[in-house]
């Protein structure tokens, strides 16, 4: 077994093992937080639309529905009057682990599908549309998205339960925004991400990480349950632009080129420490999520008064080489620095996007097809892998479907479109998008958990996740 380093000539086992396990779930948050911007991540949620969803979230450079407030703010000033979208994201999938020596484990969510289900609403209101002509050209929104959220679980009799069982984050991002556009070529956006924990997705209100001691030294016997919880709020800013150089003769774009800047976010985590549901002492974490980068260029081949057909690429940078360390602060003010020495990452993004905006057998709908693909890069050495945050480079491929209830259609056949009443919609849209994410097999090697039984984390990883996404859109 490998021993613990002592912080101070004199230390209680508790204080030691309270020292190992924050480390451990300090790496795992650090995981789970800056594999975000990356999406290389099983507990990250990208997908924050179905629209864009079904086009393997390449929508920097349309953000042509509500989730422009998540995708590109300054894409709001396509919307008109005032708009509301909400949806859910359904999740299933796991993480098969094989030993050296062969052992096999499977993990995944608890419940086979992540519950509940992570959530996105959006609200957009374009001023000058309701009236405020000395406001023309200005549009407000305000969004509230679940960029983690969920539970990811390995039995407790798994090789590295002594590392993780269970991890949850049931973290919301308040997302308040403007977008103005300058002219008819250059739209800017700028917003706030304010994330903060919700019992809205469980009954916990703070992240909580679950392991199993291993009996080491200064550690409780083995099989003792161990849990470390904290939560926090706090704030970062993105800023964007939308440029379009072209446009048809009805003045829709016929290419656009988008950027999106999301500033770094730093959570101060507070809370407790518990052996045996029992707590020990108060703990304290610090996490940052870095500065990232994502820009997307779309053209339309064909954009006429009855089709549309979009292409789209879209390039997402996470600026990691800036993560180097990860610092433990225990309630009696030491600190245990760790180094991490990570590297920056990639994800290209491509979609597609075939859109009826007349359709013969249903004159009041548009329908639109959707499809695409993208590859994100692994940025996390073998030596920090942890099993509760599958990472490694990955592929994923989508589909979607799109529909628009317009004046003089019913929506499911019942609700009237385009009803003259000041609270009936204009139109309402229903947009479904499946994603499957397939993960390159990894083996890791020399991990150096301090926490579980050495050696116990090396192995193979396999994973993979079914992700469906729907959508619903009010016009007005």
């Amino acid at each position: 077994m490998r021993p613990f380093v002592n912080l101070q000539r004199h230390e209680t086992p508790w204080s030691s093992m309270l020292r190992a396990s924050l480390f451990n779930v300090c790496l795992l948050l650090f995981l789970v937080c800056a594999i975000s911007e990356t999406h290389a991540s099983g507990f990250r949620l990208y997908n924050q639309g179905a629209a864009a969803a079904g086009q393997a979230n390449a929508f920097t450079a349309q953000a042509d529905d509500p989730s422009a407030i998540h995708y590109n703010p300054a894409g709001l000033t396509q919307l008109r009057g005032v708009q509301f979208s909400g949806g859910a994201v359904l999740v299933g999938g796991g993480t098969s682990f094989t030993s050296p020596t062969g052992t096999s484990v499977h993990g995944g969510f608890s419940n086979g599908i992540a519950s509940p289900a992570p959530f996105n609403y959006y609200a957009t209101v374009n001023l000058g549309d309701i009236g405020k002509q000395s406001l023309t050209g200005l549009v407000v929104g305000l969004g509230v998205t679940t960029p983690f959220g969920l539970v990811y679980s390995f039995p407790a009799s798994s090789p590295f339960a002594t590392a993780v069982t269970t991890e949850k984050l049931p973290m919301i991002d308040i997302k308040p925004t403007i977008a103005y556009q300058v002219n008819e070529q250059l739209s800017v956006g700028l917003g706030a991400d304010i994330y903060t924990f919700s019992g809205l997705l469980g009954s916990s209100h703070a992240f909580v990480q679950q392991l199993v001691s291993s009996g080491g030294p200064g550690l409780p016997p083995a099989g003792s349950q161990l849990e470390l919880n904290g939560t926090d709020t706090a704030a970062g800013f993105n800023t964007s632009l939308m440029y379009t150089p072209f446009r048809n003769a009805d003045g829709k774009p016929l290419v656009n080129v988008g950027f999106v800047y999301r500033s770094q976010v730093t959570l101060h985590l507070n809370g407790d420490f518990l052996a045996n549901g029992g707590r020990v002492t108060a703990a304290s974490i610090t996490a940052v999520l870095p500065q990232t980068f994502t820009g997307g260029v779309a053209i339309w081949p064909a954009r006429t008064s009855t089709y549309e057909w979009k292409l789209e690429v879209d390039v997402d940078y996470t600026d990691w080489k800036a993560f180097r360390n990860t610092d433990v602060r225990f309630g009696n003010g030491s600190v245990l620095p760790f180094p991490q020495n990570w590297h920056s990452s990639y994800t290209i993004m491509l979609g597609t996007e075939w859109k009826w905006l007349q359709v013969p057998a249903l004159p009041a709908w548009e329908i639109a097809f959707r499809s695409g693909y993208w590859h994100a890069q692994s940025a996390i050495p073998d030596r920090s892998y942890n099993p509760a945050v599958p990472d490694a480079d990955q592929h994923l491929f989508a589909v979607g479907l799109g529909t628009l209830c317009k004046t003089g259609g019913r929506f499911f056949a019942v609700v009237p479109c385009g009803g003259q009443a000041w609270f009936s919609p204009k139109a309402i849209g229903l947009d479904i998008g499946y994603q499957f994410i397939l993960y390159e097999p990894r083996t890791v090697i020399g991990n150096q958990n301090p926490v579980a039984i050495p050696g116990s984390i090396d192995g193979s990883y396999h994973t993979s996740f079914h992700v469906a996404s729907l959508n619903l859109r009010l016009n007005f």
